[in-house]
């Protein structure tokens, strides 16, 4: 399997190299040169598979000629041994339509361990065929930071470098992060959001005086092999809800589109999507771009959902290119023009690509505490901001009542439980095996978002490259 950039000019690589470079050098994003095929025989088969199994299955031709397949089963087996629950991501029924997919239950309580988790391994795999030393710089908007660190603390020939917006996550998702006190682990919180914190991150992979001396690595969605992983969990719901012969829609909160772009690719390899619904919300930049083609950054709003709280989409960028003709010398000029005035139109042929499989919605702050009510008096679920604003636009989606509607509930209600209990009135405990969280020391930097004062921490700390 060959990746290509989406803007064209950087060379093509296989799986290793793409889980290594992360971003291309020509500033885009790697895609696979065709999508994998499954047919309705073999999306039978894989009913009743054991979550690692279905993993392997699904990702294998993703990392032809980089892992055999017992390679990738035993890391797959590895990264779900850490989950809490027997399914890995158990679905769970609200009413005779709607479901909620969760995610939330490896070691950080967030859907970025269902990545996160094998992404480590799959660094350790590699740097140990190399030889190399990686220099990991993420931004984090709450969950990826804890995730990640998770997945690559105390582990050799990784230092990691995550920048956080201060003050903009919530206080479990800091504590997540700042207690890990590995010595290749290194939190910053910037002063800034996360588009700011995002915005250093890309430019350092482009930075010559930075990649010069590091092997600079991704763990945000940018890095393929993430997304590759959370492409698994759709086919496990459509799965068990009577796929390949029913079709299956799934409401998603989206900050970065790296959670919804993997439906996407379900979809292309074959798995029999009616919708995806594309939640945000007020920062609503996708909504907008989906509904009427304006994609315009404004002003980023703090808000319940600091994970979501995004106005610039990196992944948005994949599907732009695959359904405006994978063209990557136009798109290049389109998002050069995005850079440099934070707004564009979408073209006719993007805009109608994505209107096959893609509808959206925005929930405001009312929209996600009724929808956190409605999950706990009704249902009896409680649910987190997040996944209330999934569940509200699942609820408004105007499906065929006979196409089950799928909310991916992406993080454990005890990671935004001041939140949680304004709407419904209960404050989710967390789970054992983190209960101690707040008693744990912390560690962590403030820095300026200024790139230069980023740039010289990760310059004095890091390890150079072979």
């Amino acid at each position: 399997m060959k990746y290509v950039s989406t803007r064209g000019s950087a060379p093509a690589l296989d799986f290793e190299g793409v889980t290594l470079a992360g971003l291309a050098s020509d500033g885009g994003l790697y895609v696979p040169e065709a999508w994998p095929q499954f047919s309705a025989a073999e999306l039978a088969a894989m009913r009743g598979l054991h979550y690692a199994e279905l993993a392997t299955r699904v990702m294998l031709p993703f990392v032809a000629g980089s892992l055999s397949e017992d390679q990738l089963r035993d890391l797959c087996r590895q990264a779900y041994a850490r989950f809490a629950h027997a399914a890995v991501v158990p679905l769970r029924q609200l009413d005779e339509q709607q479901w909620l997919l969760e995610l939330f239950h490896g070691p950080t309580l967030a859907f970025k361990d269902v990545a996160l988790q094998l992404l480590g391994l799959l660094f350790e795999t590699f740097l140990a065929r190399s030889g190399d030393h990686l220099t990991i710089v993420g931004a984090t908007s709450g969950d990826t930071g804890s995730a990640a660190i998770d997945a690559v603390a105390g582990r050799e020939r990784v230092d990691i470098f995550m920048l956080h917006p201060d003050g903009r996550v919530s206080d479990v998702q800091r504590r997540q992060m700042t207690t890990v006190l590995a010595p290749n682990v290194h939190n910053i919180a910037i002063d800034g959001s996360f588009d700011d914190a995002q915005a250093s991150v890309k430019r350092m992979f482009n930075d010559p005086a930075m990649t010069g001396r590091f092997h600079i690595g991704a763990v945000n969605s940018i890095n393929w092999a993430r997304l590759m992983a959370q492409v698994v969990y759709y086919f496990a719901a459509a799965l068990q809800l009577g796929a390949p012969e029913r079709k299956v829609a799934f409401s998603v909160p989206t900050g970065n589109f790296g959670d919804v772009f993997a439906g996407y690719v379900a979809a292309q390899m074959g798995l029999p999507i009616e919708r995806l619904i594309v939640a945000t919300n007020v920062n609503d930049i996708l909504h907008r771009a989906l509904s009427d083609g304006d994609y315009s950054a404004g002003e980023v709003t703090p808000t319940a959902a600091p994970s979501m709280d995004i106005q610039v989409s990196s992944n948005f960028e994949r599907l732009l290119f695959d359904v405006g003709g994978r063209d990557g010398s136009a798109l290049a000029e389109q998002m050069r023009g995005f850079e440099a005035t934070r707004a564009m139109r979408l073209t006719n042929a993007q805009r109608e690509g994505a209107a096959t499989l893609f509808s959206s919605a925005r929930a405001d702050a009312d929209d996600t505490a009724r929808a956190m009510r409605w999950a706990y008096e009704q249902c009896g679920e409680v649910i987190d901001p997040h996944t209330a604003i999934g569940l509200h636009a699942a609820r408004a989606a105007g499906i065929a009542t006979d196409i089950p509607v799928v909310t991916l509930a992406t993080a454990h209600p005890a990671k935004f439980r001041d939140a949680v209990e304004r709407s419904t009135g209960v404050r989710p405990p967390l789970p054992a095996r983190v209960g101690d969280l707040f008693a744990r020391e912390e560690r962590y930097d403030r820095l300026s978002g200024d790139y230069d004062d980023i740039a010289a921490y990760v310059a004095e700390r890091g390890t150079e490259s072979r």
